[in-house]
């Protein structure tokens, strides 16, 4: 039989020769599966198992014969030193289910397969795929994270966004994808990681190599290490398309095989994970130079080990160290903070002296010029970091992304165009204060410390879909008791038309200056009009400290009114004279 080499996942199996199976039949839910299994000459026991599954309209052959087959590279040493299992199912009518148990329970019915007729080590089992088989990919984090210790998707991902089960183990990810490719788009990618960089604890910031083993074309982006030491990776493919890259310097299959070969689901030392802040935080404190204060911020912590018990948790701010606890639960108090960016590192050990760690990092900003509240308005389809929506139906807590409808990021391309990116709000139910967004809530991991003083807010603000314009209200109200100390009713003179490739102008930075008396902590809130399906659309906030109050303004509304005339900058006017104005939603004229 004329030697194939493998390579894709198989880095290991690199290549199938003549101990090459058949198809063989395994029967799950009364349904009989095929699948293709390799193992390699004197494989042993306790050896490691991948699966990999292949795309859309593809099957366990194909995927053999035309991806994982290059005569340029010889995968023969590596099959030889590697030794472990290969498996290719295939999935019913060349498809996966991406959301229920049939396939998932395929994959569980050919670990034990596996394990009866090779003895393979069920602690070092990996999944992978490619196309729709990544996508599958995504969906087993969820469904069988407890047996499977690393997942490595390929040129896929959930179309309608990721997510991560709460109740979840950290979870090592490598995603290998084209910049180029046309079936699953290469800007979907972060999105997808992001939510699995956020569960899994990991740094926010990628840790990135160019020309990675020399190839011009690669990049490789680590966040890491996060809780239990895992990492989320992605090898980024400079326009490759929807294909598996068989590169002498990047050979898919041997770059999954090294990242999967160094997690096993056989712990001894304990995992710890930080609960809270979640993902690290942002405070932020307006005030005089070398006035700022912080709230004292709580870090609490999970602990367990598998073989023991737990014995101590330390607490570190940087590399100081501020609290052990001996007995759940496992909290700190980090008090007096200073600006700039902290680690925040809790280690946990158990009774054999065994050590597990992990850490985020928050941020403390004392602003002196005015600071962009807007600034992580980024990434299509999420919630940013820091902010709070609610539509009268779902609370959305930053970050979170993945989202295809609902409040959220949306990047528009339209050209002319005010803006790029804006957060999108709305309010289904009609009821005042039902369609928001908040920056400064706790449950964010964020707050806003103002101290007395003057201040000036700007922003940009279109409506979405209405074309006879709805009002927004912007208001800084306290933290606890929501009262508004400042706030402004602003009717926007530009939609969008509910488009994102639509062109839009004629949006106006507006201004709004206000006083607070009584230092502590506010929230920016943003409301969109108590009617139903009202919206807004935020292009650009920032807020800037100029010392103290100068004004005694503390609003800029009045009782609604359906007689209420605006002028095309949004702003109420009492005695309109000749001109274009709003009235009752809609542009009149004024003769």
């Amino acid at each position: 039989m004329k030697q194939l080499f493998i390579a894709a996942v198989l880095l290991v199996t690199g290549c199938l020769h003549s101990n090459a199976q058949a198809t063989s039949t395994i029967t799950v839910d009364g349904t009989n599966r095929t699948y293709i299994a390799y193992a390699p000459k004197d494989l042993g026991e306790n050896r490691p198992l991948f699966i990999f599954c292949h795309g859309y309209s593809q099957d366990a052959g194909w995927m053999i014969n035309n991806e994982f087959k290059n005569d340029n590279v010889s995968m023969q040493a590596v099959c030889d030193t590697a030794k472990f299992v290969v498996v290719f199912p295939n999935g019913i009518d060349k498809s996966w289910d991406t959301g229920g148990d049939r396939d998932i329970n395929f994959v569980k019915a050919l670990i034990d397969k596996m394990s009866t007729q090779y003895k393979i080590d069920r602690n070092r089992v990996y999944l992978g795929g490619f196309s729709m088989g990544g996508m599958f990919t995504y969906h087993a984090m969820n469904k069988i994270p407890d047996l499977i210790a690393a997942f490595v998707p390929v040129s896929g991902y959930p179309m309608g966004g990721a997510s991560a089960n709460a109740n979840v183990r950290p979870i090592p990810i490598m995603q290998i994808h084209g910049t180029g490719d046309g079936t699953c788009a290469f800007s979907g990618v972060q999105p997808a990681l992001n939510v699995w960089i956020n569960h899994n604890n990991c740094p926010t910031t990628a840790k990135t190599i160019n020309s990675y083993n020399g190839f011009g074309g690669a990049k490789l982006h680590i966040w890491g290490p996060g809780d239990d030491g895992v990492e989320v990776r992605l090898l980024e493919l400079a326009d490759k398309g929807h294909w598996i890259c068989k590169e002498t310097q990047v050979y898919t299959g041997k770059e999954m095989w090294n990242f999967c070969k160094r997690y096993s689901l056989n712990k001894t030392s304990p995992s710890v994970s930080i609960t809270s802040p979640k993902g690290g935080g942002t405070y932020t404190s307006f005030a005089a130079k070398g006035e700022a204060t912080f709230p004292d911020i709580t870090i609490e912590a999970s602990a367990y080990d598998t073989n023991g018990t737990i014995a101590q948790v330390d607490f570190y701010d940087n590399n100081t160290l501020i609290a052990t606890v001996t007995a759940e639960p496992y909290k700190a108090t980090l008090s007096g903070a200073t600006a700039g960016t902290h680690t925040l590192k809790v280690v946990a050990t158990d009774n054999d002296g065994e050590t597990g760690s992990t850490s985020t990092s928050v941020t403390f900003t004392a602003p002196q010029a005015a600071y962009v509240l807007s600034s992580k308005f980024t990434e299509a389809n999420s919630v940013p970091a820091g902010w709070v929506t609610y539509d009268s139906d779902e609370k959305r807590i930053g970050y979170v992304g993945g989202f295809g409808q609902g409040c959220r990021i949306l990047q528009m391309t339209g050209s002319p165009r005010d803006f790029t990116y804006g957060l999108y709000i709305r309010n289904k139910n009609g009821q005042a204060h039902q369609g928001y967004a908040k920056y400064g809530l706790p449950e964010a991991n964020c707050s806003m410390t103002l101290a007395r003083g003057h201040y000036t807010l700007k922003y940009r603000i279109c409506n979405w879909n209405r074309e006879e314009f709805s009002k927004v209200e912007v208001a800084v109200e306290k933290l606890g008791d929501g009262e508004a100390v400042a706030q402004v009713e602003y009717m926007p003179t530009v939609n969008v038309g509910n488009v994102t490739s639509n062109s839009f102008s004629g949006s106006k930075q507006e201004t709004f200056e206000f006083d607070v008396y009584e230092g502590g902590n506010y929230v920016l809130a943003i409301y969109s009009d108590a009617s139903g399906w009202s919206d807004a659309l935020i292009g650009y906030l920032s807020l800037a400290y100029s010392g103290e109050p100068v004004t005694a303004i503390t609003t800029v509304a009045a009782a609604d009114s359906l007689d209420r005339i605006y002028n095309l900058n949004g702003q109420a006017i009492a005695n309109p004279s000749k001109g274009i104005f709003i009235k009752n939603g809609k542009k009149v004229v004024l003769k």
